[in-house]
Formats: structure tokens, sequence, C-alpha cells
């Protein structure tokens, strides 16, 4: 294995994160549970936006569980990576919008 800050067998030690504070991981736990049950959105399509949200925050803790989380919930490989270019798309945008940021300081300091 490569040497790497995030160790794959730490994704099963999520569960402990509520060892130095257990109250309010309880909270967050209850909360994750709620979030994730069927509403009006169906569990296989939280779990494509969980995937898509998961590559847009860079965490291979996340994408590997919802990867396997999307194919358990009958989602296909064509769909996943649909959801991972949706996520693509928002945040290059919301980086290039910024640029707007930009081009009005520039505007500014030019005058």
């Amino acid at each position: 294995m490569e040497n790497s800050y995030y160790n794959p067998a730490d994704l099963a030690k999520f569960g402990n994160v509520t060892e130095f504070q257990p109250e309010m991981g309880r909270k967050f736990f209850d909360y994750y549970g709620e979030v994730f049950k069927e509403g009006a959105l169906t569990e296989r399509e939280k779990a494509l936006i969980a995937l898509a949200v998961a590559h847009a925050v860079q965490c291979p803790y996340c994408i590997d569980a919802y990867s396997t989380d999307c194919l358990q919930k009958g989602a296909d490989e064509t769909q996943m990576m649909e959801a991972v270019h949706v996520a693509a798309a928002i945040k290059g945008g919301a980086a290039l919008v910024h640029g707007v940021q930009m081009m009005n300081k520039v505007k500014e300091l030019s005058m």
C-alpha cells in the first residue's frame, strides 16, 4: 500500500468518532440516519447525491462508501459517473464565478 494520510481501514472506524463526545456523536448519527431515509428523494437518489458531494469535497472515505452504496441501491456506472460530472461542473463553475470578484477588484484598482 502506498503511503497516504488516508488509511482505508479507518472508514470502518467511522462509528468510533463518538468516543470522545458520545452525546454529540449520537446526535450526528441520528441525524445522518434520518437524512438518508426514503423521503421526497429515494435512497438511490440520495446515494448519488452523496457520491457527487463526496467528489466535490474530495473525501476518499465517502467516495468508497458511496460508490458501494450506489451500486447496492441499484445505480449503475453511467449514473454514478454522471453524478461525478455534475459535481465537477458545479465545483468548476463556483471557481469561475469567483472570477467576477477578481474582475471587479481589477476594474476598481484600474480606475
